[in-house]
């Protein structure tokens, strides 16, 4: 599916959500920003801000699955998102397979910046890049 405009990808956490964009057309991402979630669920006024900025045409969310395919507690959490995320905004939504996106992430960001870029708020955005990167990747 060829989609013209900007993608806008999400890793979704119990602590923290990280926001990606990206384009089809350059097959590239890049971080936004994250946001800190307050009983699973991230600011929807600031969600709404970042959205009439970057105006994505549809969005992509990292699906956390355990190694084997099966769900996990957070699976099921990451689904309610999605279904807030199509609610508000009337987006699609596509779940990527996000395994492995965190340990990419952590790899990218010690080999470029080093131990002291390793925090959270920086692991999820780069972690959003590599899950919009992944589903680039497969269009």
């Amino acid at each position: 599916m060829k989609i013209t405009g900007i993608v806008m990808g999400f890793d979704f956490g119990l602590k923290n959500i990280g926001i990606a964009v990206g384009q089809q057309l350059t097959y590239t991402a890049q971080p936004i920003t994250t946001l800190q979630t307050k009983k699973y669920q991230p600011n929807w006024d600031i969600m709404k801000k970042i959205f009439n900025i970057w105006q994505p045409k549809i969005f992509i969310v990292g699906l956390p699955i355990n190694i084997n395919g099966t769900n996990q507690p957070l699976t099921y959490l990451t689904y309610e998102f999605s279904k807030m995320l199509h609610k508000t905004f009337d987006l699609k939504v596509i779940m990527q397979d996000e395994r492995f996106s965190t340990i990419e992430a952590r790899s990218r960001l010690f080999k470029y910046h080093g131990f002291r870029s390793l925090k959270p708020n920086q692991i999820n955005s780069i972690s959003a890049v590599i899950i919009l990167e992944s589903w680039l990747q497969k269009t």
